[in-house]
């Protein structure tokens, strides 16, 4: 059988297939999420001071909305690569959302001149390695329930869905991170957050090129 036609056959298959690969993938990541917040609450915890810290600024705000903006742009994105005849070029470019509007909040903040003179103290706080490492830790559960996913759906690029699915998992992670996390500038995220996020698109990878290949 040629690669195409392969490819149509699987396709059938998946579409045919119930339930539907979206909804498989939906609540694959629903369990993911819970049991990633069942550890956030159970060992980390959430900020006594969310609630005034959102309303007295508008950095926490924007940092959720940068993590959740990018975890929804993903998840569309690893939606349609789930599907081995998945066609996502149209959709790259919702990748380009979280990243300006952080990069607006960077701005934001280096416009006022007593924080652009700080900004090697903002960046250099002492949590920033625990932003490093518990992004992935909180990314774990999430991860395996999109490689679960991708595997029923026989993505055609294994190392892109992987990497994708990673980046996923690495943007709930860090959706769950920030409600831990005190630091809310937008300089220490575009610094930080990257990393353990990085780490996970890189994991994904490479896990998905051995684990989803058919």
């Amino acid at each position: 059988m040629k690669t195409d036609e392969l490819i149509n056959a699987l396709a059938a298959d998946a579409a045919a297939s119930e339930p539907p690969i979206g909804r498989t993938m939906a609540v694959a990541l629903a369990v993911g999420v819970t049991v990633s917040a069942a550890i956030l609450f159970g060992f980390l915890g959430v900020r006594s001071d969310l609630a005034a810290a959102a309303a007295q600024s508008w950095r926490l705000p924007a940092k959720f909305a940068v993590v959740i903006v990018l975890a929804a742009s993903v998840f569309a994105l690893t939606r349609r690569l789930i599907r081995p005849d998945g066609d996502a070029r149209g959709l790259w470019p919702l990748l380009l959302a979280a990243p300006a509007m952080l990069l607006c909040g960077v701005a934001m903040e280096l416009s006022q001149p007593d924080i652009a003179s700080s900004a090697g103290a903002i960046i250099m706080v002492p949590n920033r390695f625990a932003c490093v490492m518990f992004i992935p830790l909180l990314s774990l559960a999430p991860f395996a329930a999109v490689l679960y996913a991708l595997k029923q759906g026989a993505p055609a690029n294994p190392t892109l869905a992987g990497a994708v699915g990673g980046l996923l998992s690495a943007a709930l992670g860090a959706t769950l991170y920030a409600s831990y996390c005190n630091a809310d500038s937008p300089l220490f995220v575009a610094v930080w957050y990257p990393l353990g996020i990085a780490a996970m698109t890189a994991l994904g990878a490479l896990i998905g090129s051995r684990l989803l290949r058919w």
